[in-house]
């Protein structure tokens, strides 16, 4: 469902939202706290369109959860008296749905519209863009209108999920006569991470403008829990302001929530720094922190303990982790008692990982985490020294989705097993044993993929190469060379295994002839000449 937000008063909303968080979301830029730079570029940016359209017509927020992102962007519309039009990730995010709030967003009038005020605009805001699933394959314009118009009896007329999203966005971002704004926590999420993403990139950066977003600062923080709790009518000292700014590391929705979980059933009594400290314990709240700081982190730290805590807060999942920390090791890791170390202790991680599929007893990760966190810390014996630069891994998203799909039916055919097993178990592999940037790849190790029974297309995906290169051209020739080779040594080898076959069979028929039937005389006929005895054959 669209939602449509109208310009509203900070003083109506504080009675109606028991929700802090939005109970105490700032309806003025006035109230706002931190990202001042951020703000003033979208305050101009806004500005641009109250006097026409302009060159970018649409903004990226880029920044972890709780900075305010799209708070900002709202406070600032709506002391610019806009209407907000607002898409999130819990709602359906499909072409249809983005269509019908673009079409809002050029329709829509408050009730108490003054047909004499000047013309005012519509902010659209999509949040969480992101987690926008599917590629930039385009629904059909009859199929669109059929889901607008609530039509979807029809078969092929439902459009779930995010269908055709993406690339109603891009037409959206291309054709919007009003504001856009998408706000993000991890911009490689909208680009995707296949090996098109640049080309995603390119062609939504062309028409954004890419804003990042920090956390607040401690001050920053303290202003905003003495203003909640002021409103709220709720006494405090200021050392627990100061756990609070300490406790939250710049998440602002944090910090509101906390102050609504505190100050629940204090009847009149003071907020101290000793409940903020209880609280803080007792929820072992986990910090967000972005990939690449937090790998420059972990791979700097000596202390194991704080190793493990530290991979917590980084922003991935466990068994992602493992794969960031597998590639990254490989280039990291100079001293070869260091990659022995840290490639045994990610071979039981991973095995971790397994146990925690097979074994209903134990649904944790924590092992996981623990020893991914060991093979990227603890595991090298020679400091990190400088700079360090950790990269995506290649694997995760060089291989283009068709070509990735094929490939995994076929594994999936030969293994027996499902495609999200065959995803999760044989793929990696493969990646490190075909591409060049690898310690154990090469490209030119046609055998494993002519066993498999690819395509030189598909060897060339799995290599993470690019089919326009002439290197990949000259592999492909390559290939379909060894190839050729391949299939005549098999056709020989079937055609000898035949041959192999019918000769066994003739002589089992030799040696174990069928009986024939017997004759129903009981007296042999003496002009016949004396046959062999019983269990016995002539050759003639």
């Amino acid at each position: 469902m669209v939602k449509v937000e109208e310009p509203s008063t900070q003083s109506s909303t504080m009675g109606q939202a028991s929700d802090w968080t939005e109970r105490h979301r700032p309806r003025s830029e006035q109230l706002l706290e931190g990202n001042e730079v951020q703000r003033r570029k979208i305050r101009a940016w806004l500005d641009e369109w109250q006097n026409g359209t302009p060159k970018k017509k649409a903004i990226l927020l880029i920044g972890p959860p709780g900075v305010g992102k799209t708070t900002v962007a709202r406070a600032i519309a709506e002391d610019m008296g806009w209407n907000v039009i607002e898409l999130n990730a819990s709602d359906a995010r499909n072409a249809a749905a983005i269509r019908k709030a673009a079409t809002s967003g050029a329709t829509h009038r408050s009730l108490f519209h003054d047909p004499s005020a000047p013309p005012s605009r519509t902010l659209i805001l999509l949040d969480e863009v992101d987690h926008l699933s599917g590629g930039l394959r385009q629904v059909s314009q009859e199929r669109i209108e059929r889901a607008m118009s609530g039509d979807d009896e029809r078969p092929g007329s439902t459009l779930s999920g995010d269908s055709g999203g993406k690339a109603e966005l891009l037409r959206l971002l291309d054709q919007t006569k009003q504001p856009v704004i998408l706000a993000c926590n991890e911009e490689m999420g909208l680009w995707g991470r296949n090996s098109s993403w640049r080309s995603t990139r390119d062609r939504f950066t062309r028409h954004l403008l890419k804003i990042n977003f920090v956390r607040a600062n401690d001050e920053a923080l303290r202003r905003i829990a003495r203003r909640v709790l002021r409103e709220e009518g709720i006494p405090f000292d200021d050392a627990a302001i100061d756990a609070l700014a300490k406790t939250n590391h710049g998440d602002l929705r944090a910090l509101v929530r906390d102050l609504q979980v505190l100050t629940t059933g204090l009847k009149g009594e003071s907020l101290n720094a000793a409940m903020v400290h209880a609280h803080a314990k007792a929820s072992q709240r986990d910090v967000t922190v972005e990939i690449f700081p937090g790998l420059d982190s972990l791979y700097r730290e000596r202390n194991s303990e704080k190793a493990a805590t530290l991979i917590r807060t980084i922003d991935k999942d466990a068994s992602e982790f493992l794969n960031w920390v597998h590639w990254n090791n490989a280039s990291l890791f100079t001293h070869g008692p260091s990659i022995r170390r840290g490639s045994t202790t990610l071979l039981q991680a991973d095995r971790a990982m397994m146990g925690r599929f097979l074994n209903t007893a134990h649904r944790s990760t924590y092992w996981t985490h623990h020893l991914t966190a060991l093979a990227a810390s603890t595991a090298n014996d020679v400091p990190l020294q400088g700079r360090i630069f950790p990269s995506y891994p290649h694997y995760l998203r060089r291989s283009a989705p068709s070509g990735r799909a094929s490939i995994i039916e076929k594994l999936a055919d030969l293994a027996g097993t499902n495609k999200a097993i065959t995803r999760e178990e044989f793929l990696h592999p493969l990646f490190v044993l075909m591409q060049d940037d690898g310690p154990l790849g090469d490209s030119t190790l046609f055998e494993v993929s002519l066993g498999l029974g690819l395509s030189a297309e598909e060897h060339l995906s799995l290599a993470g190469l690019a089919k326009s290169r002439r290197s990949s051209k000259a592999l492909i020739n390559d290939y379909e060379q060894a190839e050729e080779i391949h299939q005549a040594a098999q056709t020989k080898q079937r055609e000898e295994e035949l041959q192999r076959v019918a000769a066994t069979q003739r002589v089992e028929v030799l040696v174990n002839p069928k009986e024939e039937t017997k004759p129903t005389k009981d007296v042999p006929n003496e002009d016949e000449e004396p046959g062999p005895s019983p269990g016995q054959m002539t050759l003639f």
